[in-house]
Order: structure tokens, then sequence, then C-alpha cells
């Protein structure tokens, strides 16, 4: 439903990465006083790259972290650029910059701050600050307004702060807390252990047995990088059934070998696979992924973390009972990540306005409740809830609020890139065959509508 009503509010945004800087530039756009906590001393969330991570928990299992990154040094992009910009704002090629299709780390960030500057978002933020609680003023009633209380405190300064907000938009990523294995005896090893969190660079690996636990993208990259210094890598997966991009580069490398899953580990570094083989390794590197953490969230129990679902939330954004007060921004995982933050960010901020309004809390209740037994039905584990890998549940969301659906092109070029990633591995960001899409892209009103001296 729409309305023009427009209700200025105080809204707080919890991070400085992608998803709170589209949240803090369409709030703000809709009228709305913003203020961004970011626990950095810049933007860029994920993509701000942090080297420093000797003083980490190698396995994540504590509860304060210090760094939040995730990537490595040399980390590029898994998209090509163009299918990753905000709608108004794409993800060209500069001068001086990296130009690649498939970019490193660093032109992703690079990107963001100009994004930041372009629509002068820096003066909403508060860097080196870091969230410490957020928690309700008022017990909610549906449909009446409600306030939070946000304590936050800055890196040097000895007090915290206290302050109330109407609104909270959590936007704090979901690539931070790592998320292990249960395996036997991983306790009792006492070898080094350590999730890819920490991992950044491979020289500390020279001639050194690895088992690499997981393959997905993280894990077939890091493989992949530890070709050239480990004596021996042991690609760990779950299923031995694989790509025929990760068969081809493990034939080319004799120190790479498939393994299955771990069975059990030794204390004297033995690690026993599933299959009755074993090695015995220097180094176990979990790529296990990431589960959702929001350590200073006080919801009385209305949202929680159950095996990787943040639930209840309604189309993966609010929850009912605290909607649209408190709402998430980056939850889904597997789609086209900006343009969906941004639609996000256009439903909140309109529904904050007053413009919009959500449905009744039955009625959301009831469609989260089918959202889940749909997943059930398809076999799908619980911590892949958010998982959505779906272009026309983005299609529908922006119906939502009147937002273009993702352009043909933008999907295209995805389901080019994914495949050629499936078949060539090693290459597939250097070499691919998009032209004609590709020149569909530039042509597009995307690439073309702000035109050549906004770049």
């Amino acid at each position: 439903m729409v309305s023009e009503r427009n209700l200025s509010k105080n809204v707080c945004v919890v991070g400085a990465g992608p998803s709170g800087l589209v949240a803090a530039r369409e709030l703000r756009k809709e009228g709305h006083n913003v203020v961004v906590f970011e626990q950095n001393h810049d933007v860029g969330g994920q993509w701000l790259y942090e080297p420093k991570v000797e003083h980490e928990d190698p396995l994540g299992r504590t509860n304060v972290q210090n760094v939040h990154s995730s990537i490595y040094a040399s980390l590029r992009l898994t998209s090509p650029r163009e299918i990753m910009g905000f709608t108004d704002f794409p993800f060209v090629v500069k001068k001086g910059r990296d130009p690649r299709r498939f970019p490193g780390h660093r032109e992703l960030l690079l990107y963001l701050q100009d994004f930041c500057e372009y629509f002068g978002l820096r003066e909403m933020i508060r860097f080196n600050t870091k969230v410490e609680y957020v928690g309700m003023l008022n017990y909610p009633e549906f449909g009446k307004d409600l306030r939070w209380i946000v304590k936050s405190k800055e890196k040097e300064a000895e007090k915290g702060v206290e302050e109330v907000f109407d609104a909270v938009v959590v936007a704090t990523g979901h690539y931070s807390q790592p998320r292990l294995p249960n395996i036997k005896g991983m306790d009792a090893w006492r070898r080094k252990q350590m999730h890819s969190h920490i991992y950044r660079v491979p020289e500390p690996f020279q001639n050194e047995v690895v088992v690499v636990v997981g393959n997905s993208l993280s894990g077939q990259d890091i493989g992949m990088e530890l070709v050239d210094v480990a004596k021996e890598i042991h690609l760990s997966a779950k299923s031995l059934d694989v790509s025929e991009g990760l068969s081809k580069v493990i034939s080319k490398h004799h120190t790479l070998h498939l393994r299955p899953q771990i069975d059990s580990l030794h204390e004297d570094g033995k690690v026993s696979f599933v299959d009755g083989t074993s090695t015995v390794a220097d180094t176990i590197i979990y790529c296990t992924g990431y589960s959702y953490s929001f350590p200073f969230l006080d919801t009385k129990g209305m949202v929680v973390v159950d095996d990787d679902r943040v639930g209840p939330l309604y189309e993966h954004t609010f929850p009912p009972s605290l909607a649209p007060s408190l709402s998430f921004i980056g939850v889904p995982r597997k789609l086209i990540g900006f343009p969906f933050f941004e639609s996000q960010a256009k439903w909140i901020a309109q529904l904050l306005s007053g413009k919009r309004t959500l449905p009744s809390w039955d009625e959301m209740m009831q469609s989260i409740k089918e959202f889940y037994c749909s997943r059930e039905v398809a076999g799908i584990p619980k911590h892949n809830t958010h998982d959505l890998a779906n272009f026309e549940y983005c299609d529908k969301y922006a119906d939502y609020i009147g937002f273009p659906h993702l352009e043909e092109w933008r999907k295209e070029l995805c389901l080019s890139a994914l495949r050629n990633a499936d078949k060539n591995l090693d290459t597939y960001r250097d070499s691919y065959n998009d032209s004609e899409m590709l020149q569909a892209a530039y042509q597009s009103p995307h690439f073309t509508h702000l035109g050549p001296k906004a770049f």
C-alpha cells in the first residue's frame, strides 16, 4: 500500500559496508535523520582489507572479534564488475585503477568510497565507533511506535554514549563469524587449525601439508593459491562429485588431492577421512562458511539465530513483531547483492516515512511459515534458509516498492560467469565469451544515464 505521509524519523544504521551505505542514502533521500555507526576507520565493511590478524582467535570461537573482514590478499571478485554496481552508480573502470572485469578486492573498496563521496554520505558516519547494545526502550505493541536505546563507544573514548532512535537498521554483514564443523578429535588435535576468516597470504604454509576443509569458492581459491608453496594440499569436500573446472585444476597439480569428509583428527597430526584413507598434516584450514551473529542486539527473543536461520523475518528483512522500526539489510546470500540491498533500503525508508505499509502481523507470519515450509519440501537445510539463488525472488521483492526488475543483461552476465567458472575454474576471471551481452550492458541506462563526466 502507498500513501503520501512523510514522517521524518531518527534512524540508526549499524555498519558502513555496501548495505549500510545504500541504507543511509535511501533513508536520507526519504527525509529521515540518519546516524551510521562504523567500528572501522573507513567505509567498506567486508571490503576494507585488514592484514593484521595475529591477535585474532584462529578458529573464531570467541564472541569478541577484532577483525571484521575475512578477505585474503589475492582475492578477486567472482562476479564481473558490470553486474555489481548499484542501479544508478555503475562500477566502471577508472584511470590508474584495476581495469580487470574481475578485479581485486581493493577496486570494490574504491568503488564504495566513490559512492560515499558522490552522494555525500560521510557526514552521517561515526567512524571507529562500535555499537555495544541495541534494545527496546518500551515494550512493543504491533502497529504502535517503538523506540530503541543504542549504546555505542568510540575507540579512544573512556565512556560509551547512550542514545534513543526511532528505528534501527542492522547492516553488519555475515562473513565475519566463522562457522565450524563438528569433527571428532578437533579439540585434541595439537597442530595448527584456523578458519579461512584469518587466512591472508600463502607464505606461512611453505612446505607444509595442508588440509583445506570445504570446496566452496574460498576453499577452491585458497587450495589453488597454496599449490605454489605447500608440500601437499588435501581438499576435503562433502561430495567427490566436483565441477569440471575443479577436476581440471586437480589434474594439473600433482600436489593437490581431492579427499572426502574428515572422519576424525588425532593428537599425532593424523587426519582420517571417511573412506578409510589418512594423511599427516601440519595445518587444517576450515573454509566452512560463516554464521549470522548480532551480539549487540537484544530483542527479548523476538529475533533469534537458530542454525543460521535469522527469524522470524518477513522477506528476510522485517521481524513482524518489531517492524518497521527494526530491519535487517543484507541477510540473503547467493544473489546479486548491491541492487537487492538497494531495494531493501528503499522499502525500509518508505515504510518508516509512512509512504508504504506492511501487511498485518498474521499475514507476515503466515508468509514466513509458508517460506520455511517450501524450503523444507525442497530439502534445503535450515542453515541455508537465506541462500536464495533466485532472480525471480529479487524481482518479486522489487515489486513491493515499484523498484525495477534486474536487467536481463545483468542476469545473463551473472549466469555466464557461473557457467564459465564451473568449466574453467582457474581461468574464468580472465578468459570469457560474453561480448554480446557486455555490449547490451554498456548501452543500457545503467551505464549511460549519468553521462561520461560523472565517472
